[in-house]
């Protein structure tokens, strides 16, 4: 346990009132870590960190090995091309197959720095395709940094909280926003980043199939590739799969990350899959931006051309030997992120044994699993104000009201930053929580 069990309530003021924050319950989250930093410096009180969502387990050595590898043999000197290191096309197509049970062919698997890129090549080309129509529907809550991109480039934003609108109440929802006629694209997250609700095979039904009836691209982020705990999806080419829209539609992209799952955030590389459909499907709208009307074209030669004129070619070669090694059975990945989950479980209760309760708390019959984040709220408690208190005790989060949720109670946790030498830490600061703010 820390020495300093709480960090000195004036410094821990005027550190919040010098940061020119605003208010916490609308900073962003790269704000809040300055902020934690600032804290922890300041005070000399280690917080127990859970504002950001970066992967908190050492790199696989498969990856780093192969890297290293091309690097010695001269990488770094050349361009990467800019659909991608083959082999790893090639990789990625078959993880696909393995672990989802859908056919891409490896042209329509191309690497982005990281998912966010993959997430601003998407948002940029599905919302060109149609005159017209250049909005994005979020399946809220949701990554708060595709918002700013939406924002970005200037497109029309619309969203709704998935919490209340599960199972059978999710179609209509969909036919009332997708109905207008300005929707393009739609994006959310499976598990979901903040909450980590996850979609059902019938819910994400009903998005495929809706999504086909108005013409409009679904953009599936798997950033947490298969980490629903509560079903084993680690067995290559054997059932359950990974559960997604792709199933139910042929007009999707897919964003596979490389930093969760396989804690390769570093060197941010990500992959995008285009259906082949999609990828091949013409639209006129897009000459208007690009040398071909295709989509897989614009996506490559134009979107990611554009933004990066492609991926970091070491890092190529690193995620190439992780999914070859997942592909042939000899890495089981999710056995190492487990780690996530066992956290989750151990820190949620540590929470609600001191007054606080679960906000998003189920996937309409069943609790959500223990994963990476959960969602907590304190009665009698706007969110702004209690991440304040929290804070004043040495604990951090995020508040939800960045995320487009609904809850204006409740903030995120995220668990990859805290130790298992901090929880004896939390549950003592939790517990002086509790004696100052009774309920």
């Amino acid at each position: 346990m820390s020495k300093n069990i709480l960090p000195d309530r004036q410094t821990v003021k005027r550190t919040i009132d010098r940061s020119g924050i605003k208010s916490v319950s609308t900073a962003s989250i790269r704000e809040l870590v300055k902020l934690v930093n600032d804290l922890e410096s300041a005070t000399g009180c280690r917080y127990v960190r859970m504002e950001m969502g970066v992967p908190g387990l050492p790199a696989v050595s498969t990856g780093v090995e192969a890297e290293i590898k091309a690097l010695g043999a001269g990488v770094a000197s050349v361009y990467p091309d800019i659909e991608g290191l083959p082999a790893l096309k090639t990789e990625t197509s078959k993880f696909i197959k393995l672990f989802l049970d859908l056919d891409i062919n490896p042209q329509g698997c191309i690497p982005t720095v990281g998912s966010t890129m993959g997430s601003m090549a998407a948002f940029l080309v599905a919302n060109q395709c149609t005159p017209g129509r250049s909005g994005t529907l979020f399946i809220d809550p949701g990554f708060p940094v595709q918002k700013m991109q939406i924002q970005m480039l200037g497109h029309d934003c619309y969203s709704f909280d998935l919490f209340n609108y599960r199972g059978e109440k999710l179609k209509n929802k969909l036919e009332s926003v997708l109905s207008t006629g300005k929707v393009s694209s739609v994006i959310y997250s499976n598990p979901n980043n903040p909450t980590w609700m996850c979609l059902t095979e019938k819910e994400l039904s009903t998005i495929g199939e809706v999504c086909t009836k108005y013409d409009t691209v679904v953009i599936e982020d798997l950033a947490y590739f298969a980490m629903d705990f509560r079903t084993d999806y680690s067995q290559p080419g054997h059932p359950p799969y990974q559960p997604t829209a792709g199933k139910f539609t042929n007009n999707y992209v897919l964003l596979i990350s490389s930093s969760k799952a396989f804690s390769y955030a570093g060197q941010r590389l990500g992959m995008i899959a285009v259906s082949d459909k999609l990828y091949n499907r013409d639209y006129p709208g897009l000459l208007k931006y690009y040398s071909a009307g295709r989509f897989g074209h614009a996506i490559v030669f134009g979107a990611l051309y554009g933004l990066s004129a492609g991926a970091p070619h070491s890092a190529q070669h690193g995620l190439c030997a992780i999914l070859k090694a997942v592909n042939d059975g000899n890495y089981n990945f999710l056995a190492t992120v487990r780690e996530y989950g066992e956290k989750a479980g151990i820190m949620k209760a540590a929470f609600i044994n001191n007054g606080f309760t679960i906000a998003y708390d189920t996937d309409i019959d069943r609790p959500v699993a223990d994963g990476f984040y959960f969602t907590i709220a304190y009665p009698g408690m706007k969110s702004g104000e209690l991440l304040e208190k929290l804070l004043y005790h040495g604990v951090s989060a995020i508040t939800l009201d960045i995320t487009g949720s609904s809850r204006d109670d409740s903030l995120r946790a995220c668990v990859s930053h805290v130790f298992r030498e901090q929880f004896g830490d939390l549950e003592a600061r939790l517990q002086q929580f509790r004696v100052g703010n009774p309920v």
